[in-house]
């Protein structure tokens, strides 16, 4: 319990307090540039799968069909434009599903 006591009590090895806050400034620093970088990589990636969603082709038949006593007449749909989806939408540079990045130094 004596050696405890004197690793406790001993100040030869003393953190000036100073040195505490840079080294958790930098922390700090550090962390919000990683965090920015997680948040620029999370909206590519939603916007991915905004766009592969919005991509779906929803268009499906099926012909008529005639059997002994019953028939069909058959069916049809076709997708029609979503939001974004016109032939000049990307016109002005934006991404694909009007999804604009804020890039820093991108020319506007």
């Amino acid at each position: 319990m004596s050696i405890l006591n004197r690793l406790w009590n001993d100040e030869a090895g003393a953190v000036l307090s100073a040195e505490i806050v840079l080294v958790a400034t930098i922390l700090v620093i550090g962390s919000i540039v990683g965090l920015k970088s997680v948040r620029d990589a999370v909206v590519a990636e939603l916007a991915d799968v905004a766009q592969a969603i919005g991509d779906l082709n929803q268009t499906y038949s099926y012909s008529a069909v005639d059997g002994h006593e019953a028939g069909t007449a058959g069916g049809l749909f076709v997708d029609g434009d979503d939001f974004c989806d016109g032939v000049d939408d990307n016109a002005l540079g934006q991404n694909s599903k009007c999804v604009s990045l804020a890039t820093p130094g991108a020319a506007e």
